[in-house]
């Protein structure tokens, strides 16, 4: 093989989103051991992340992106040519229609493996204007998909999406854990200090809102504590809440805090499109969960053996309460949860399928 044989582009610093770390660059040992060559290429350096979601700071937010799209043509111009394959996580550039990709292929003529995990080609916020969805340009997926020679693909509903949009090769491959090496302990679980937990960034802690009543009620009841590990704060009106920054580091230490893990959603077609990979992460750990019935949940938990689903705020209290008032129960689970995860949504389970993406 060649030296240069893939290049990823990327849209963030290493180690830094959880679908970036998942979906690539915690498979990248896998492409080590089969001897196939590669480089990373981020979008925006570690300095602009920084600065990205902070108050104000426009004009430095500016000229980070301006930074931010010249490395990535100078990537293009002067490097993409000596690559067989383009890997593509979520899109070249986050602003503006997919000239990268259309030149990538109808110029350079590069081979496109093309990977997302989210419904990326719809708007996530109802509050997103005009404007902000044509400097977006979310209708650029569908193009992506077309121009790409294989789509790796989160969910079924991901699938079909790039089916319809014309995609030539599609391979489902969920978002996945390493359960030898890292998500390799089993929750143990006690009766006292019992902690409800959610994970994930701040783009979904709105999901959080609708469920604090429910959380709220019975904490009259049942004393245990809800846990935030998340980039960003919420303000929770709750009798008992902890917030943890989430660390790298100490991100499997936080999460085997969590006695039951929590993965609310709205049932829009915006939350089709998540692969669950909160659900993921608690499973993995022994942890059993409660979400939304909504896309590829229903595929994660299965009722009453791994965890429950709810759709209102009487079947999420019922089923909190359930595991709640049951160590033998949220034990149960979290085995089954566990031994569902290693089957298939561990990197293991998963492991040709990243590799054919690359032959």
């Amino acid at each position: 093989m060649s030296r240069k044989e893939v290049l990823f582009l990327l849209p963030y610093p290493l180690h830094r989103a959880p679908s970036q770390r998942f979906r690539v660059e915690n498979l990248l040992f896998i492409l080590d051991k089969e001897e196939i060559s590669y480089d990373l290429a981020p979008f925006m350096s570690e300095k602009v992340w920084q600065i990205l979601y902070k108050q104000g700071s426009t004009a430095q937010k500016a000229l980070g992106i301006l930074q931010s799209f010249a490395r990535r043509w100078f990537t293009i111009f002067f490097k993409a040519h000596q690559y067989k394959s383009v890997f593509i996580h979520r899109e070249a550039a986050p602003l503006g229609p997919p000239i990268i990709e259309w030149y990538l292929k109808k110029i350079l003529g590069k081979k496109i493996i093309y990977d997302f995990d989210d419904a990326i080609w719809i708007p996530n916020t109802s509050a997103q204007n005009k404007i902000a969805a044509l400097v977006k340009s979310f209708w650029k997926v569908k193009y992506i998909c077309r121009w790409s020679d294989k789509i790796s693909a989160g969910n079924d509903y991901l699938c079909n999406f790039a089916k319809q949009s014309g995609a030539r090769e599609i391979v489902r491959v969920p978002t996945v854990v390493n359960t030898e090496t890292r998500y390799n302990q089993l929750k143990q679980h006690q009766s006292h200090k019992l902690v409800i937990g959610w994970t994930g960034s701040h783009s979904t802690l709105k999901f959080i809102d609708e469920l604090v009543p429910v959380l709220r009620k019975l904490q009259e009841e049942i004393p245990f504590t809800f846990l935030v590990i998340a980039d960003k704060k919420p303000e929770l009106d709750l009798l008992n809440w902890e917030f943890c920054p989430w660390n790298e580091q100490s991100e499997i230490e936080d999460l085997l805090k969590i006695d039951i893990g929590v993965m609310p959603l709205k049932n829009d077609a915006w939350s089709e499109g998540k692969c669950g990979f909160k659900l993921i992460q608690y499973l993995s750990l022994g942890i059993p969960a409660v979400a939304n019935s909504v896309g590829v949940n229903q595929q994660i938990i299965d009722e009453g053996v791994n965890g429950f689903l709810a759709d209102n705020a009487i079947q999420w209290e019922q089923s909190l309460r359930k595991l709640l008032k049951s160590e033998a129960i949220r034990r149960e689970m979290g085995k089954n949860g566990r031994e569902k995860m290693i089957l298939e949504y561990s990197i293991a389970s998963q492991k040709e399928n990243f590799i054919g993406l690359f032959k």
